[in-house]
């Protein structure tokens, strides 16, 4: 299996979405849960936002992390000095884990790269004990994220090939209100619930924003990689006229939503 997520590397990645996810992480956590004790799965750690999160919330005996990308890994491994987590590369839809192997499975801001979502589910859910949580969040593209809505929606306005990046990006697996629950159950998971968790991304300036997209970072940054040098120009101009809205450069402010999903396996 293979991410749909675009990443060149984890520097890029950190300005693009790691600074936000590392803020998103205690949200998520609180809305997860975590005991001292307990043996905790995150599936997709990326650079660590949620693995490093879990070690603080409580005192959990282990922590095992996985992620498809060996760019994420290896960063995720140069930032750990915690002896309880340890830090593989792995498939989400196919955890090489025994059954019943964790007292939680969690995944944040993954599900909606999976193309199959649903067996990922399901291997979280095996891999979970009996009455263990199972939980996950995601972004809202299409109607919570009105920053990068600014942007795939400049982009649409240039053509037929950023139509395409619109439709794509709004519509990724699990971001829809009620779908990853409706998921979560399909997979067997019960006591199935459902919020939204708010978070902030604030930047300096248009730079702050856009410099890991046009160096080609995730999946807006993939689009622009395929541009050539005046379509990548006349790209970077538009949505800087966006950002800056006829006002002069400088810090822009956005809230952000997130789906959150449980359920008890």
């Amino acid at each position: 299996m293979t991410s749909s997520f675009n990443v060149q590397d984890a520097a890029g990645y950190e300005q693009l979405m790691g600074r936000w996810s590392r803020k998103l992480a205690p949200k998520f956590v609180d809305f997860a849960g975590i005991a001292d004790g307990e043996k905790v799965l995150d599936v997709g750690c990326g650079t660590g936002s949620l693995t490093f999160a879990l070690a603080k919330a409580a005192n959990p005996r282990e922590i095992v992390a996985i992620d498809f990308s060996p760019v994420f890994v290896a960063a995720a491994q140069a930032r750990n000095n915690d002896p309880r987590i340890k830090i593989s590369q792995a498939d989400a839809c196919a955890l090489p884990f025994e059954d019943n192997s964790f007292d939680r499975a969690l995944a944040l801001l993954v599900l909606h790269f999976v193309p199959e979502a649903p067996r990922a589910i399901a291997e979280m859910r095996r891999v979970t004990r009996p009455g263990g949580v199972v939980a996950a969040t995601v972004w809202d593209h299409l109607g919570g994220m009105p920053g990068m809505r600014m942007i795939v929606d400049t982009l649409a306005a240039s053509g037929e090939a950023g139509r395409q990046l619109r439709a794509r990006y709004n519509f990724q697996p699990m971001m829809q209100p009620g779908e990853m629950a409706s998921a979560f159950r399909d997979q067997g998971l019960a006591n199935v619930e459902e919020t939204q968790l708010l978070q902030r991304m604030d930047y300096a300036d248009f730079a702050d924003l856009w410099a890991p997209i046009g160096a080609g970072e995730g999946p807006i940054g993939k689009f622009i990689a395929t541009l050539d040098a005046a379509e990548k120009a006349r790209a970077e101009l538009a949505v800087r006229d966006a950002y800056e809205a006829c006002r002069p450069d400088g810090p822009r402010s956005f809230a952000n939503i997130a789906w959150a999903v449980r359920g008890i396996a």
